[in-house]
């Protein structure tokens, strides 16, 4: 049997149990494949990630990223929680203020602003969703193909079919057949709340395909969002997202556009903190 250090953080949020769990895994450097897959299906959380030693000497650590169903490239609540772990256990960027991320998709920079990181989102594609396949996901959702605005599919590593939607209602009133989701598609909604408020959109994720039916607060789908939204107008360079809201949650996903980069920031706090024994 062997020990490793565990920290599971929450992660989009300043409280805890409000924002979206990720369970991390200190000095995974040894784990085949096989266990790192069979832990993240035990943990039964959206993410588990593995830390190791960086092999890019660019990098301040190296990570690999699990779902229940499969592994990630990149994702973006695992790299805000994974980051607030290896630094709360005593590590040290090489370059103060900045972390600097090795992952599957390549590093990822993450900047440190008091309590609050921010990663900078890597490059998107888009391309157009075809109608029979708009037309399966609406009904797996509920909705009319009218009360779509827009549907793009969006890729920053996962591939997330993104709706967009005319108001954070009909976001939030989305009751889905997670069922004929599965065999669709990961599916984002987004929609704008009213003038005035804390938060600029309401989001929802629906990842069925990977084992998540609902996933509390996602830095990807948002980071894709944003790329998509800032850049057709739609949404100012800065704003606050809200995720979670119909699982009881209160996640908050910062946005901000400075020049040719989104940075999608977050607040992250350490829940469970202890040993893990293999």
């Amino acid at each position: 049997m062997t020990t490793f250090r565990f920290t599971q953080v929450d992660v989009f949020t300043g409280t805890a149990l409000r924002g979206n769990p990720l369970a991390v895994v200190h000095g995974a450097d040894g784990w085949t494949d096989e266990r790192m897959q069979d832990f993240a299906r035990w943990t039964n959380l959206s993410e588990t990630t593995f830390l190791m030693a960086p092999t890019s000497a660019e990098a301040d650590y190296r990570v690999r990223i699990f779902t229940p169903g499969g592994e990630l490239p990149f994702a973006g609540h695992p790299t805000l929680g994974s980051c607030h772990a290896w630094l709360e256990e005593g590590g040290q960027p090489k370059v103060a203020g900045r972390v600097v991320q090795q992952c599957a998709y390549g590093r990822v920079p993450i900047r440190l602003d008091g309590e609050r990181a921010a990663f900078a989102a890597p490059p998107s594609t888009r391309k157009a969703v075809d109608a029979e396949m708009l037309s399966k996901v609406c009904a797996a959702l509920g909705l009319a193909p009218a009360q779509v605005q827009a549907a793009l599919w969006l890729n920053n590593g996962p591939d997330w079919l993104a709706l967009r939607l005319a108001d954070a209602d009909t976001v939030l009133a989305i009751e889905p057949d997670h069922a004929a989701l599965k065999s669709l598609a990961k599916v984002g909604v987004v929609g704008p709340h009213a003038a005035g408020g804390e938060c600029r959109f309401e989001v929802r994720a629906f990842a069925a395909p990977v084992g998540i039916p609902e996933d509390p607060v996602t830095g990807s789908l948002n980071a894709s969002l944003a790329q998509w939204l800032i850049g057709e107008g739609i949404a100012p360079p800065r704003y606050v997202a809200a995720q979670g809201t119909r699982m009881q949650r209160a996640g908050r996903v910062h946005i901000e556009r400075d020049g040719d980069t989104v940075w999608v920031g977050g607040n992250s706090v350490s829940v469970i903190r202890g040993e893990l024994r293999l």
